[in-house]
């Protein structure tokens, strides 16, 4: 498996990568060495981009953590409820996952906190999911062409996907200094953006010295010295994982739900558009770091909700959706009025007109693209 799965990481954070350059677009490429502790030779930029993007991998298994502090209004722990995503409490706080992997056919990601356990499996064309807590599992056949299983960013290797797309001559590329991730030495990428549009400071990915693999990544917003996001491997295992780690043995008095065959996106997934803002109603604006999300958003007739008609029949998500927007900053300008969801790494912008815009930019940068 190449270690660049085109995915479109932090997609359940804001979906504003589509449409960004790929690597490869005339990026600033800087070359300065490695750190010497713990002591590696010397690598440029260019060769650790080259390290990743030729790096293959048959298997992997490992502990990993993810750590967000976003900066977000309490209002915002509504928005994963009302989206109906499951994994949306990964915006903040700190979770604990293991990752199994052994080829394109078998994946495994399991979600572990204090109150029990989430899975998701692929085993061939089989995927299950489970919920330790309510006791509950789906099952689906995939296509016989599926590609790699969708599923919420599991590792460092994930995130790293994203931030390479947005290579282009807005950012600088640089190497930082050699550190040890789960007992492996490291390089360090550092991803710079130049527009300061962008809240992104800078993306920090450390690459396995000897797999070329990302173990950790690291987004620091403007002005802090801390990441606000962090995916990183706590231990990490470079062998093939036994095939028994991927077959799904329902534990007794578990309800199966057997979903629609011919669809390899989960149900948190199909509320979104697909990759590269192919949807209905749905375009990109600018490029790079700066990339705007565009789409119209489907209300359902909340109470309070943008573009809803007073009297309108409320959808089932009505009362919670009511909720979020109502809690939210009220803005207006040139380009209309809205309320505004802000936090240290990104912009999202619901306007009464029905649309929403999102990006990893300044609240100013939304209003320019709200006036298209």
């Amino acid at each position: 498996m190449s270690v660049l799965k085109n995915r479109a990481v932090l997609r359940w954070l804001v979906p504003v990568t589509a449409g960004v350059a790929v690597i490869g677009g005339g990026a600033a490429v800087g070359t300065f060495a490695a750190g010497a502790d713990p002591a590696l030779p010397p690598r440029t930029a260019a060769q650790l981009l080259e390290d990743l993007r030729t790096s293959r991998l048959d298997g992997l298994s490992g502990t990993v953590v993810q750590r967000a502090d976003l900066g977000l209004p309490p209002i915002a722990g509504l928005v994963g409820q009302a989206a109906g995503n499951e994994l949306a409490s990964l915006v903040s706080g700190t979770h604990t996952l293991r990752v199994w992997y052994a080829g394109p056919e078998r994946q495994r990601l399991a979600l572990v906190d204090t109150l029990g356990e989430r899975d998701l499996l692929r085993n061939g064309r089989d995927v299950w999911s489970w919920d330790s807590r309510a006791n509950t599992a789906s099952h689906r056949t995939l296509p016989a062409d599926a590609k790699d299983l969708e599923s919420a960013p599991a590792t460092p290797a994930d995130a790293a996907d994203w931030a390479l797309e947005a290579i282009d001559p807005s950012t600088a590329v640089t190497v930082g200094r050699s550190a040890t991730v789960a007992g492996r030495s490291v390089y360090e990428l550092v991803l710079t953006p130049r527009d300061r549009d962008s809240l992104v400071h800078q993306v920090r990915i450390a690459l396995d010295a000897k797999e070329h693999v990302p173990l950790r990544f690291e987004v620091l917003a403007d002005g802090k010295d801390e990441p606000a996001f962090q995916v990183a491997f706590t231990q990490v295992d470079f062998r093939t994982p036994d095939a028994d780690q991927f077959r799904f043995n329902p534990p007794p008095g578990v309800t199966v739900k057997e979903e629609p065959a011919g669809d390899a996106r989960g149900p948190a997934d199909k509320q979104r558009p697909r990759r590269g803002g192919d949807g209905p109603d749905v375009r990109t604006v600018g490029t790079g770091w700066t990339t705007v999300l565009v789409a119209k958003l489907d209300t359902a007739g909340a109470a309070g909700a943008p573009g809803a008609k007073p009297g309108e029949a409320a959808g089932p998500d009505a009362e919670m959706m009511a909720k979020v927007l109502g809690g939210l900053e009220r803005v207006s300008g040139d380009w209309g009025s809205g309320r505004l969801l802000t936090g240290r790494l990104f912009s999202v912008l619901l306007t009464d007109d029905g649309r929403v815009l999102a990006g990893l930019v300044r609240p100013e940068r939304l209003y320019q693209a709200a006036k298209g």
